[in-house]
């Protein structure tokens, strides 16, 4: 599965250990009013006010809680590093963009600017360019497969191809 393919990175490795690490806090607030968040009721009631619908309002709070964890343990890196790209970008567009680019430090600004938004997007374009990288399941799963695929009989019926070509298969092209 393409989707999973990565080497042994260390900088990917530490991409998605850093995504993971500070978007974890921000879904467990938005889930569980965790680390003095408010709650999945108050998060859809307050996005509900920015004009974002329930069902994706829950979709951006799945996509912050789960994509963090499976970043940190490595496994569908791309996928939830996609998923946070685009949730980021999101909130920038439709809340953050009209406060600036700061953060609100000292209380001054209405709003919070997307400066912290704009580092998660680049973190998850590393892990969507490099893939999981090192210490990943993705990488585990890829290298298993690769051993299986290494030992498996080269005549058996898993590499037969749809024409009938004998060994035509990779572990990358199946």
């Amino acid at each position: 599965m393409r989707l999973m393919r990565t080497s042994d990175s260390n900088a990917a490795l530490a991409a998605r250990l850093a995504l993971g690490a500070v978007l974890f806090p921000h879904g467990a607030q938005k889930a569980f009013g965790w680390f003095g968040g408010e709650g999945l009721g108050a998060t859809i009631d307050g996005m509900s006010q920015h004009g974002i619908p329930v069902a994706l309002a829950l979709g951006v709070v799945a996509g912050e809680l789960l994509g963090s964890l499976t970043l940190v343990v490595g496994l569908l890196g791309r996928l939830a590093a996609g998923g946070i790209f685009v949730i980021m970008l999101g909130a920038v567009v439709l809340v953050h963009l009209e406060h600036g680019f700061f953060m609100n430090w000292t209380g001054a600004q209405a709003g919070e600017g997307f400066e912290y938004h704009l580092l998660a997007m680049g973190l998850a374009l590393v892990v969507l360019i490099l893939g999981s990288g090192a210490l990943s399941i993705d990488r585990a799963l890829r290298r298993r497969a690769a051993e299986a695929w290494l030992f498996e009989p080269r005549g058996s019926l898993a590499h037969v191809s749809a024409a009938g070509h004998v060994g035509a298969s990779t572990p990358d092209t199946q």
